[in-house]
């Protein structure tokens, strides 16, 4: 499906849940899960960036910028996890469709994320990312 459908199918959810016209949230089939997606992403960004923007919303603990394999330049897309579920709602109603510099940007739910599996190109700073997330450690 297009990118800028689903965003709009995204949106037309939570239109729909405001009139309310369900009686539960369609966010609730993911509170399982702190995981988001991001896609349409300005391929500039580093994880830091894209921490900078979503931390507004709640904590971020883990992120995956999913990078070409062999010249480590980032796809425009990738994962990002939150400490509370609850922040996922947010990044979702308030991100999806926003523009980040000039790239309209899709953010949605996962419901059943799998961390990728190490390969010979994984640095040791992103292997370490994956393991133990960019939260602040607690004392």
């Amino acid at each position: 499906m297009n990118p800028l459908t689903n965003v709009k199918n995204i949106k037309k959810l939570g239109e729909q849940e405001l009139q309310g016209s369900s009686k539960t949230s369609w966010h609730d089939q993911y509170k399982d899960s702190a995981w988001i997606f991001i896609g349409g992403l300005p391929y500039t960004l580093t994880e830091g960036d894209i921490i900078a923007i979503f931390s507004q919303y709640g904590e971020v603990v883990n992120i995956n910028l999913v990078r070409d394999k062999d010249t480590g330049k980032q796809k425009g897309y990738g994962f990002l996890c939150y400490e509370d579920q609850r922040s996922t709602i947010l990044a979702v109603d308030n991100f999806n469709g926003i523009k980040i510099l000039g790239r309209v940007i899709r953010v949605d739910h996962v419901s059943n994320y799998k961390a990728p599996k190490e390969s010979k190109h994984t640095d040791e700073e992103t292997r370490k990312l994956r393991k133990e997330g960019c939260a602040p450690k607690k004392h």
